[in-house]
């Protein structure tokens, strides 16, 4: 027997679905407040939804909607006012600093897939990049940019677009505008912001130095006793004598008093002008002076002087030079431009202790130029501070702790320890101007090296 009022709930339940029905605004608000990710039920009977629940559709598409272009709109407007802020920023530096004034150095930071451009005054420029993906790594080291293009097509990899490229290497890596995933995609290229790619073009030459580090690194002002000093205009030039095997090296602290010596010294009353001063530091003897004819003896014979071979071409005053040293190959080589002018022997103290690879770029003449302001950049040394190794020995796990390497040296300790010919020095200052280069690595030359190229030099 059936208890009154038992179907009372099925029956409240019965009318306020038809009430609900009936009222379409009101359903939808009830299931988006109770159930706003649950859409009213279609109940089988029916083959098309109910008003119901196309007012709730409606209304969530319209929701959904509303938010998207929100959100959307506060993306581009977020986007717009930060691209805003950077060329404002850009324009406030440029404003303070004035245009840019070089020599620059373009860092290409790996690592933080990021590439910067220095100057005179310090930071002028930075932007994201995307180097080589691996199986196609961009290679670590000092370049220098050694052809530019506006527009050119890769002739590897199927005339792929390289605008605005700046070559570093013949073997086809290069900086140009291009696509930036955020993570190295390339194959060994630094691909630019288009921006980014434009500025730098315009403002940089053949010749600029390129250095790509794993860790981003930057330029900072060394003042060393070591580093070489432009000869003033108005003192004589002074051509030193080929340095004896015997006589050894002169280090660049003893550098001053050779030059001091080699001025002091007078050419004899009635002398061929071309006679060689010599360095009294070293003790070399003065180079021969070719013989000049003699008036005619007794018998009427007049003796010729001995034929000299072509003068080399002279280098041409006022263009930068570039001098490696390396402790790998014991060797100085000084280029101008591309040009190789000459490579002596360099000694340098404790050979088998690392000595880094530093960048040191003459900048600005300081004190009416007597002087030059130098910076560096110092590359962080790859090789290794400890060795330990497990090995295995018929089956066993023997650990073997050697003893760790001595860390590269400093920028300031690297120029103690170099010792230059007197030759090289000589020419060295009397060819020194701003925008020249000293580099000096452990490593060798890089093959890439030729002579359509300034120097190369890879590192691990």
């Amino acid at each position: 027997m059936a208890r009154p009022g038992g179907n009372f709930p099925f029956a409240a339940a019965l009318a306020a679905g038809l009430w609900l029905a009936s009222v379409p605004p009101a359903a939808a608000q009830f299931f988006d407040i109770f159930f706003p990710d649950e859409p009213p039920q279609v109940s089988a009977e029916h083959s098309e939804p109910s008003r119901a629940l196309r007012a709730h559709h409606r209304y969530r598409d319209e929701e959904r909607e509303t938010r998207h272009r929100r959100s959307h709109r506060y993306s581009e407007d977020a986007d717009r006012e930060s691209r805003r802020g950077a060329k404002q920023r850009r324009h406030e530096i440029a404003r303070d600093r004035g245009p840019p004034k070089g020599p620059f150095t373009i860092v290409v930071a790996i690592g933080p897939q990021e590439a910067l451009l220095y100057g005179q005054n310090g930071l002028i420029d930075r932007a994201s990049i995307s180097t080589g993906m691996p199986g196609h790594p961009t290679p670590m080291g000092v370049f220098t940019v050694i052809s530019k293009a506006r527009w050119h097509a890769s002739n590897i990899y199927s005339g792929a677009p390289m605008p605005f490229m700046q070559r570093i290497t013949w073997s086809g890596v290069a900086l140009h505008a291009g696509p930036r995933p955020g993570y190295p995609a390339s194959h060994g290229c630094i691909r630019l912001p288009e921006d980014f790619a434009i500025r730098l073009y315009h403002t940089t030459k053949v010749g600029t130095r390129v250095i790509v580090t794993r860790e981003a690194v930057e330029p900072v002002t060394i003042d060393s006793p070591k580093l070489f000093v432009p000869k003033l205009a108005e003192a004589k030039p002074v051509t030193v004598a080929a340095s004896d095997p015997a006589a050894g090296a002169v280090s660049l602290a003893a550098k001053s008093a050779v030059k001091t010596a080699a001025n002091s010294t007078t050419a004899q009353p009635d002398a061929v002008p071309a006679v060689a001063a010599t360095s009294t530091a070293t003790g070399a003897q003065p180079a021969a002076v070719p013989a000049i004819a003699t008036a005619p003896d007794a018998t009427g014979a007049i003796t010729l002087p001995a034929e000299q071979p072509p003068a080399a071409q002279p280098p041409h005053p006022g263009q930068p030079i570039s001098v490696f040293i390396s402790r790998k190959q014991g060797k100085v080589f000084v280029r101008q431009g591309f040009t190789e002018l000459f490579d002596m022997p360099a000694t340098i103290a404790d050979p088998q202790r690392a000595i880094g690879t530093h960048v040191y770029t003459a900048m600005a003449l300081d004190d009416g130029g007597k002087a030059m302001r130098w910076t560096v950049v110092s590359i962080p040394s790859e090789f290794r501070r400890h060795n330990r190794e497990v090995r295995w020995r018929h089956g066993h796990k023997v650990v073997v702790d050697e003893p760790d390497m001595p860390p590269a040296t400093t920028a300031a300790e690297a120029l103690n320890r170099i010792a230059l010919p007197p030759d090289a020095l000589a020419q060295i200052d009397a060819l020194l101007v701003p925008g020249s280069s000293l580099i000096v690595s452990d490593n060798a030359l890089s093959d890439e090296t030729d002579d359509s190229t300034d120097f190369i030099v890879l590192t691990p």
